[in-house]
């Protein structure tokens, strides 16, 4: 028994950090924020808006997480209109640093 429980930690704590390192968004899959600060360090994406709150925004942001969820691409929503579009690698110390198109 002990030997299985020494095993079986090192794994659990190794996935654990793992997991901890990736971002809680499913890639290719488009969400939604009300802002987007490139320049926050570490980098969170903060709290996302659900379908009819993108709506009713006068302006906000669609994110979505590619690339195994190391890059983003963030496009810029004014009344419903794209007014540009940004593409961004996720560093390891969860800074952006801005990909050229």
């Amino acid at each position: 028994m002990r030997f299985l429980l020494a095993a079986i930690l090192p794994w659990l704590a190794g996935y654990a950090l793992a997991a901890a390192d990736e971002l809680p968004f499913a890639p290719d899959i488009p969400y939604y924020f009300e802002h987007f600060d490139p320049q926050q360090r570490p980098w969170q994406p903060g709290h996302g808006l659900n379908f009819e709150e993108v709506f009713k925004n006068y302006q906000y942001y669609e994110i979505s997480f590619v690339k195994n969820r190391r890059e983003i691409q963030v496009n810029h929503y004014v009344r419903g209109r794209n007014e540009g579009s940004e593409h961004y690698r996720i560093n390891p110390d969860g800074t952006l640093e801005k990909l050229l198109q």
